[in-house]
């Protein structure tokens, strides 16, 4: 699939799913409505099967409000939304905080995005890399880019470093690429990877932070000689430039829903449905690939609202517009083999101590 061609824009899309995911001033009679907040990485998708599910259920409302992922991770152990989107899967501290299901829904690819005036492509490897995210190269003309990329007139220019300010798993995703992929990011930052880390560029005045893929899209597109990352329909949609990447097969690719299927081949799941994909060693695999999760919870003090939630995730996971949706998107759906074990997930989650939803 050619990850230019987006059937809807995230700005029209934002527009036209708003209304269903805004905030309503009075709830219809019999309306239930279920609130999340998290990742933004998987937002866009999230908004758009929320927009879609309207037509399979009108009486359930779902608002999702992003936030990052480790906001989400605080709302739903604090009880203040009733699910949670996450790329960061559960620590065994988060998990020993409250009994939640993790479900993984989706694999997307996170992009390094750029602003160099008259440069529309570029080419990295992880060690070139992780190099300027650790403050080792500091200019766009730097030798290890030049190598990578002949014959592009680069500029002896500063490289601003845009970084996430907010607790993202689109961050974690990130940096546990460059941890297995540079050995100059694992040496000089600790811990090398995570939700948030010691950005070396802030130290030297050369970092910027933006909140959600959005921030850290509007400040790359906003500082000139800039680099940052995002998930992909982020940068299409905003029609920013990304670079390909030289993945661990040493084959350039570039992001797309095949490359993100291609990482997806080396997923192992463990007992919490979380597996890790960055940096595969497939040979058409995009290597900075991730999956995206949400978290609900194990126990459900409402039935009736439990019963739509669950209705709603295994309609993400198993219906054929969702999944053709998440395509159109830039996500890849689960591989086939993992969806049952995600739909035995769904049907653990119970309401009222313990009574089976499902």
């Amino acid at each position: 699939m050619n990850a230019k061609r987006v059937a809807m824009p995230l700005i029209a899309l934002a527009l036209t799913a708003g209304a269903c995911l805004a905030p309503a001033t009075a709830m219809a009679a019999g309306e239930v409505a279920v609130n999340g907040s998290g990742a933004t990485f998987p937002q866009p998708l999230y908004e758009a099967w929320a927009f879609d599910y309207v037509k399979v259920d009108s009486g359930l409302k779902i608002n999702y409000s992003g936030g990052g992922s480790g906001k989400g991770k605080t709302d739903i152990i604090n009880g203040t939304v009733d699910f949670a989107g996450t790329d960061s899967p559960l620590s065994d501290s988060e998990a020993g905080r409250k009994s939640m299901v993790q479900i993984p829904t989706v694999a997307g690819a996170v992009v390094p995005v750029f602003n160099l005036s008259g440069v529309k492509a570029l080419t990295f490897d992880g060690t070139t890399l992780g190099m300027i995210y650790a403050g080792k190269i500091e200019k766009w003309n730097d030798p290890a880019i030049a190598a990578l990329n002949q014959g592009v007139a680069l500029p002896n220019l500063p490289i601003i470093v845009v970084h996430r300010s907010d607790g993202s798993g689109t961050t974690n995703i990130f940096t546990t690429y460059l941890s297995r992929a540079s050995a100059d990011w694992k040496a000089t930052v600790k811990p090398p990877s995570g939700t948030t880390v010691d950005w070396p560029a802030d130290k030297v005045k050369r970092g910027l932070g933006g909140a959600g893929n959005q921030g850290v899209a509007a400040a790359v597109q906003k500082a000139r000689g800039a680099i940052g990352y995002v998930e992909l329909a982020y940068a299409v949609n905003n029609k920013i430039p990304y670079a390909k990447m030289i993945n661990a097969a040493g084959k350039t690719v570039d992001a797309s829903v095949a490359s993100i299927v291609a990482a997806m081949a080396d997923a192992k799941f463990d007992k919490r449905l979380k597996s890790d994909i960055e940096d595969s060693k497939q040979a058409e695999a995009w290597p900075i690939s991730g999956f995206t999760y949400l978290l609900l919870n194990k126990d459900y003090s409402d039935c009736t609202k439990a019963a739509k939630l669950l209705s709603f995730v295994t309609w993400g996971l198993t219906n054929a517009t969702a999944q053709v949706r998440a395509t159109k998107l830039l996500y890849a759906n689960l591989p086939p083999s993992i969806v049952p074990t995600a739909g035995k997930a769904i049907k653990s989650v119970t309401c009222k101590n313990g009574n089976p939803v499902f």
